[in-house]
């Protein structure tokens, strides 16, 4: 009797699932603190045996994926954090906020606004309007002090404890009647800016214009950037800044969790938890 020739192939894929539940073991495990997992241990979560273990462990230890421990255990090896490093290294900012930009436009009819920080300066790195959205002078590739944005407020309020000190000994140019030249009175809004979750810049950069924005981490759950909303003061009052903030700092949690931002995706949790709460 011949052996039907897929039955090698299914072995194979069979072998390779088995071998992806044992590394996602390990990583479960890895993440929750354990040093070590022990095959005896990985053979029970399996329902396996220990050779078997053996056998699917081999491969993954030649290749760094997995490393056998003092104790005779496994954990990941450096073969797994490279993968995860390239993973991580492949996601584009621009790329994972792109759909969450062209949503927050078409929802609210204000522009969008995607920044990344440099230096004591932001930089546009894109930017949404809709068709009936009030054409604003923004551009891809300008920059602007973090001192006269919503954008910059919220890098700052999240952002690395000596970046507000930096921006403070950076000379203050006033752009409108309203920019925020005092120290001590941009001190306190920063305060507010973490309190709340979101910058806001209240006609300080272009008259009549206001904006609101929130952080973007990134996968260590550093400040990577910020998204904001933009758009004439007539057409974005006072009253409205505190709901369409929380839906930016929502947004931006999104774009974050994209990225691959475990607090981000802990904000958002607790955000669902309290809304079914209600």
């Amino acid at each position: 009797m011949t052996t039907p020739p897929d039955i090698p192939a299914r072995n194979a894929a069979l072998s390779l699932r088995r071998g992806l539940r044992l590394l996602d073991h390990v990583a479960e495990r890895t993440r929750n603190g354990e040093v070590s997992v022990s095959l005896g241990t990985l053979a029970t979560e399996l329902g396996t045996s220990k050779s078997t273990v053996l056998r699917l462990t081999a491969p993954m230890v030649e290749t760094d994926l997995l490393r056998r421990t003092a104790d005779a255990g496994f954990t990941l090896g450096l073969g797994a954090l490279l993968l995860g490093q390239s993973y991580l290294e492949g996601i584009d900012l621009r790329a994972a906020a792109a759909p969450f930009l062209r949503r927050t436009a078409e929802r609210t009819g204000l522009t969008c606004h995607l920044v990344v920080p440099d230096g004591t300066d932001i930089v546009y790195v894109d930017k949404v309007e809709t068709r009936g959205t009030v054409r604003m002078g923004s551009r891809i590739g300008n920059r602007l002090p973090m001192r006269n944005t919503a954008s910059g407020k919220a890098i700052v309020a999240f952002g690395e404890p000596d970046l507000l000190a930096r921006v403070l000994a950076e000379p203050v140019r006033a752009m409108t009647d309203h920019t925020i030249t005092d120290d001590v009175r941009w001190r306190r809004e920063v305060d507010r800016t973490h309190q709340r979750g979101y910058g806001i810049d209240d006609r300080e950069n272009e008259p009549d214009i206001r904006c609101v924005a929130a952080p973007v981490f990134g996968h260590a759950n550093q400040v990577v950037g910020a998204m904001s909303i933009s758009g004439l003061a007539s057409r974005f009052p006072a009253a409205a800044v505190r709901e369409l903030g929380s839906g930016v700092v929502r947004t931006a949690h999104e774009i974050s969790v994209a990225l691959g931002s475990s607090s981000a995706q802990l904000a958002l949790n607790r955000t669902a938890t309290t809304r079914s709460a209600r």
